[in-house]
């Protein structure tokens, strides 16, 4: 009895102090983001709150700054949103139906074309950052939603995880949705889609946050400041409050920092719950 009360005790110990560790550079962030700039210029980063949190907040989101003093948090929030939204909804339809094709189109190559779509994770994005840059140049997409969205969403890695699941179901269900008369996109909509709810949640969890993170595409796709993401914005800011002889705004810095992780955590909780429902309701 003791022995068990014990390892309960020391095992919930290592996780708070998991998570004490984790959120710690959170919340010196975010403590740091409500004081003014003078105390952090003479103190440093911050612990416990100050008396500015609604002024720095207001004017990070709503009074336009940056280098031409064109852009807000609130623009930047939104072209991260789309950017995120757009890639992991973009990079889940393509996986689906690159997928559905591989595993239930019984042509020859299906196999060999498989690994050649596998094979594209050992190409990272700076190898293929140039001719995407000249492709999407000549389009005359640059500095639009469809150019920074566009060439990012095929995606290896969920064609394999939604080709491992579509392998996993019984093929006794297209077997049946063949003798109702249901074509291939019925049997796709009607039978495929309903039943892969917990994949889809989990790739639109993990891309989402790919696509929420992204910095070097959205930094050569974009020249107008008004087409900046969250993640480029902060670099930004950072880089116009070091230079010059004016004091550092930091704790504007500190606040875009903490609104930009405030949406992927949110999709993440959102999502985490509804995902281990699937997991539940699948299993049963």
């Amino acid at each position: 009895m003791f022995k068990t009360t014990w390892h309960t005790i020391s095992g919930h110990l290592i996780l708070i102090l998991g998570a004490l560790f984790m959120t710690a550079p959170v919340w010196v962030a975010f403590m740091s983001s409500t004081h003014s700039a003078e105390t952090l210029f003479r103190e440093g980063l911050q612990a416990w709150p100050g008396g500015h949190f609604f002024s720095n907040y207001n004017e990070v989101l709503f009074e336009e700054g940056g280098v031409m003093k064109r852009v807000t948090a609130s623009m930047m929030l939104w072209n991260s949103l789309t950017l995120g939204i757009g890639f992991a909804i973009g990079k889940v339809v393509i996986s689906m139906l690159a997928a559905y094709a591989i595993v239930y189109f019984r042509f020859r190559l299906a196999a060999p074309l498989f690994w050649v779509i596998f094979m594209t994770l050992l190409l990272p994005l700076e190898v293929r950052i140039i001719p995407s840059y000249e492709v999407v140049a000549g389009m005359g997409l640059l500095d639009t939603h469809t150019g920074l969205i566009l060439p990012l969403i095929a995606s290896a890695t969920g064609t394999f995880y939604f080709r491992q699941f579509y392998k996993s179901v019984p093929d006794e269900l297209l077997e049946a949705a063949r003798l109702d008369g249901a074509n291939a996109w019925r049997f796709f909509i009607d039978i495929l889609v309903p039943i892969s709810k917990t994949m889809i949640a989990a790739i639109l969890i993990i891309m989402f946050v790919v696509g929420w993170n992204q910095y070097l595409w959205p930094l050569i796709m974009t020249t107008q400041e008004d087409n900046y993401t969250l993640v480029i914005g902060i670099k930004q800011i950072y880089q116009v409050l070091s230079e010059g002889g004016e004091l550092p705004q930091f704790q504007k810095a500190y606040a875009l920092t903490i609104l930009a992780t405030l949406p992927p955590v949110i999709v993440v909780l959102v999502f985490q719950s509804w995902f281990v429902k699937g997991l539940v309701e699948s299993e049963k």
